[in-house]
């Protein structure tokens, strides 16, 4: 019972729960960092990128077979190498060639594909989709690719070293490397 000299015991206001805000703190945490991480990715992807290119393009340019006898372009297109005759020391059939053809402008006779015996060899795609593969041992390295060979109208695997002098390493081969053929290129001046 109570009397009216005890005061009215009133309910003390209890202090306002609030929500946590810490789960949807963690969430925005959680894609900033997603997001940053992505972002820092794809810069890596980019850069490696750019130099795997760059490496590679150190081949892109007029170089000289052995004895003199042509000057190849070698140039990129969509991320691969490719090489071209450009000029040849020798453009035209000798006199007293067996085909009769004394005087007349090399063209690519012995391809096995006969509407390509017309194809003038200056000009001519000789070194198809070789990619950049890195560097070992101080040597650049292109591969995955084919050399062909108009002398004789065969195709041949084929890969790429850029030795520290300059010049370039050409292997071309059938099945393994160890059965083929090494030419030194140098560039052209």
């Amino acid at each position: 019972m109570r009397t009216s000299l005890q005061p009215l015991r009133q309910a003390q206001p209890q202090p306002e729960v609030k929500a946590p805000v810490l789960p949807a703190t963690k969430l925005v945490l959680r894609v900033a960092k997603a997001a940053l991480l992505t972002s820092l990715v794809a810069l890596v992807w980019v850069l490696s990128s750019t130099y795997v290119f760059a490496n590679g393009d150190q081949i892109v340019g007029s170089w000289v077979t052995p004895d003199d006898k042509a000057v190849v372009e070698i140039y990129q297109q969509n991320g691969e190498y490719f090489g071209k005759f450009v000029s040849l020391k020798e453009p035209l059939y000798p006199a007293g060639h067996e085909s009769g053809l004394d005087g007349q402008v090399k063209t690519d006779r012995k391809n096995p594909d006969a509407t390509q015996h017309e194809q003038l060899i200056i000009g001519l795609v000789m070194l198809n989709n070789m990619s950049y593969v890195g560097e070992k041992k101080g040597k650049h390295k292109w591969q995955g690719g084919t050399i062909y060979d108009p002398g004789n109208g065969k195709a041949y695997k084929c890969t790429i070293k850029l030795s520290a002098d300059g010049t370039l390493d050409l292997r071309g081969y059938i099945g393994i490397s160890l059965f083929g053929r090494t030419q030194v290129w140098r560039p052209q001046q």
